[in-house]
C-alpha cells in the first residue's frame, strides 16, 4: 500500500467528517490499493485503475466505487447518485462514524479489486458527433479562424460549448452565451477549465 501525505491534509481540512474519514482510510489501508489524490479527493487505485474514492457532503460521507455497478451488492448498500445518468459509479453512504462497518466495507472493496484483476469494467459509451447549434454555425461563417480554433478543441470541449448554447431557451440568452465563449474558443480553452 502506497500512501499519500496529501490525504492527511484532506482529512484534517474536513472537520465535520474527519473521524469518519480516518476510520474509512484505516480500513482502505488494509487492502492492496494505493492511495492518491484525484479531483481534490482521496482515491484508491490498483495498477493505476481507480477502485474507490472518499467523498463528503453535508449529510453524509461516502465511498465511491468507480465500477460499483459490477458489485453483487448483496446487502443493498450501494446507491446510484444520478439514476439514468451514471452507469458504473456507485456510492456507499454513512451518516455517522458508527455506521461504518469494517467487515462489510472490506467485502465490497475486495470484490472491486477482484473485478479489476479479472478485467471487468464498464466503459463509458462513446458520445456521438457534436451537434453544432445554428448560432455557432453562423459565427463560423463570419469568421473562418473561429471555426479553425473550434476544430482544434477536443471533442469534449466542443460538446461542452455546443450544449452550453443549445441548453438556453431564449434566443437572447443563446446570443449572450455565444459572445461569452468566442474569446475562450480563440484561446483554446474549455468552458469549465477553471473548475477542473
Amino acid at each position: 500500500m502506497k500512501t499519500s501525505k496529501n490525504v492527511n491534509e484532506y482529512i484534517s481540512s474536513n472537520k465535520q467528517w474527519s473521524a469518519a474519514f480516518k476510520k474509512l482510510r484505516s480500513i482502505l489501508l488494509k487492502t492492496e490499493l494505493n492511495e492518491t489524490i484525484k479531483w481534490s479527493s482521496p482515491v484508491y487505485t490498483y495498477n493505476k485503475k481507480n477502485i474507490v474514492g472518499l467523498g463528503a457532503f453535508k449529510s453524509y460521507v461516502g465511498l465511491w466505487f468507480f465500477q460499483g455497478a459490477l458489485l453483487k451488492d448483496k446487502k443493498k448498500k450501494l446507491v446510484n447518485a444520478q439514476e439514468g445518468v451514471t452507469k458504473a459509479l456507485r456510492q456507499m453512504r454513512f451518516n455517522s462514524v458508527d455506521e461504518i462497518d469494517e467487515k462489510l466495507i472490506l467485502e465490497y472493496v475486495n470484490e472491486a479489486i477482484r473485478n479489476q484483476k479479472a478485467g471487468k469494467e464498464i466503459k463509458p459509451a462513446k458520445k456521438s458527433s457534436v451537434d453544432i447549434p445554428k448560432e455557432l454555425k453562423e459565427a463560423f461563417k463570419k469568421n473562418a479562424k473561429l471555426k479553425n480554433r473550434f476544430d482544434k478543441l477536443t471533442p469534449f470541449k466542443q460538446r461542452e460549448y455546443c450544449e452550453y448554447i443549445s441548453e438556453a431557451k431564449r434566443e437572447t440568452t443563446k446570443q449572450s452565451r455565444l459572445q461569452k465563449i468566442l474569446p475562450m474558443i480563440f484561446k483554446g480553452i474549455g468552458l469549465n477549465d477553471n473548475y477542473r
